[in-house]
């Protein structure tokens, strides 16, 4: 089947689709979003970011992603941390929810429940978390903590958000797991709380089968690698099922690297410099470490696993979604995504502070013209595949 045919009826959603959210990749680590040699005007410096984070929520952001390292790796040679960072950027902005990434293993989920419920009063309700499940083992061991093989990890992060939401939603909570526990632990004051929100959402990655079935348990939000729109709507598909299993909906965020040019030249120009200067020893040493995410699931099915040299140069297959041309193809692509069931698309940059305004400027006039076309049932026109 062809990545440009409509969606299937039966992937589609019933539900009128919300507008488009966007979100951004935070360059709190070093090296840019693309592991490449080719100039980035983008920096990791809290300056920087400030900037950034105002710059986004004028320009149709709506969250930001802080990620999570802990030490160097893959052409990210420095970091900053993303609980202490994220809340940095919430005290900078106003309307701008951050989430901060974290990993399970690496700090108690009722601690981090304190930390993200003090974070929430701060700013107003605007802070949440990305449960990462792990797949950089070198950061475990060198801490000193113990890597689980791979489903093992998701039944850590299962229980870690389980405790997450009965610390901010009960009191005297009381929670047994194989891996955490609670005794009557009574977090006060909890964090803001409203009708569409009884408590800062919960965010989710990971591709395979174990990471698919736990959203559809716990999380609110599922985010994915970049996947093209068969690979989309198979997830959404599958993701959906699970949750409606379990009377919930999980809204769906698709990673994308976005190059809007003038010209479809342009940008695919760029794409090619990026990535005909990717550093190959970094890429080579990520793809070995990712192993320990997709391929070594038991069904080989999950983040990585059927990754190119050339998809690895953006570190979470941003390139697969193929938002690179004019602005008006990204704007019929990304809401392409949105008739199949995306809610959110997480975007990363080449240099960040020129490409958002762009983006702001030029693409989400025409996402928000195409969208109400949509709805009115005019219909979107079908992206050209590249």
């Amino acid at each position: 089947m062809s990545d440009s045919h409509p969606p299937s009826p039966s992937l589609s959603n019933s539900r009128q689709p919300e507008p488009l959210q966007f979100a951004y990749w935070v360059p709190n680590v070093s090296g840019g979003l693309v592991v490449s040699d080719i100039e980035q005007r983008t920096d990791w410096s809290y300056e920087y970011n400030r900037h950034l984070a105002v710059l986004a929520e004028n320009n149709g952001f709506s969250y930001a992603l802080s990620q999570v390292r802990y030490m160097a790796s893959y052409g990210a040679a420095y970091q900053h941390e993303s609980t202490s960072f994220s809340l940095a950027l919430l005290l900078a902005t106003q309307r701008l929810k951050v989430i901060a990434a974290v990993h399970p293993g690496l700090w108690h989920p009722a601690v981090l429940a304190k930390l993200i419920a003090t974070a929430d009063h701060l700013s107003g309700g605007r802070a949440a978390v990305n449960v990462v499940s792990g797949w950089f083992k070198g950061e475990f061991t060198a801490l000193g903590e113990p890597w689980l093989e791979h489903d093992e990890r998701y039944r850590r992060a299962e229980e870690f958000i389980r405790v997450l939401r009965a610390s901010w939603t009960t009191d005297d909570a009381q929670f047994a797991g194989d891996f955490y526990r609670l005794r009557g632990f009574d977090l006060k004051p909890k964090p803001l709380s409203g009708p569409d929100r009884p408590h800062p959402e919960i965010f989710q990655g990971g591709n395979s089968t174990a990471a698919r079935a736990m959203a559809g348990r716990v999380s609110d939000w599922y985010f994915s690698n970049g996947k093209d729109f068969d690979g989309v709507s198979e997830q959404v598909a599958e993701v959906g099922a699970a949750a409606a299993a379990h009377g919930r909906r999980v809204r769906f965020g698709l990673n994308g690297f976005l190059i809007a040019r003038d010209t479809e030249a342009e940008a695919r120009e760029t794409l090619r410099e990026i990535v005909a200067k990717a550093n190959p020893d970094a890429v080579r040493g990520f793809r070995d470490a990712v192993r320990q995410a997709g391929s070594s699931t038991p069904d080989g099915k999950g983040m990585w696993a059927d990754s190119s040299f050339e998809d690895l140069v953006q570190y979470n297959d941003g390139f697969r979604s193929k938002l690179i041309g004019t602005p008006e193809q990204i704007a019929e692509r990304l809401v392409g995504y949105r008739a199949r069931g995306v809610d959110l698309a997480l975007l990363g940059f080449l240099h960040y502070h020129e490409e958002v305004e762009y983006f702001g400027t030029h693409v989400l006039p025409i996402v928000r013209a195409l969208e109400a076309d949509a709805d009115r049932g005019a219909g979107v026109p079908e992206p050209a595949t590249h």
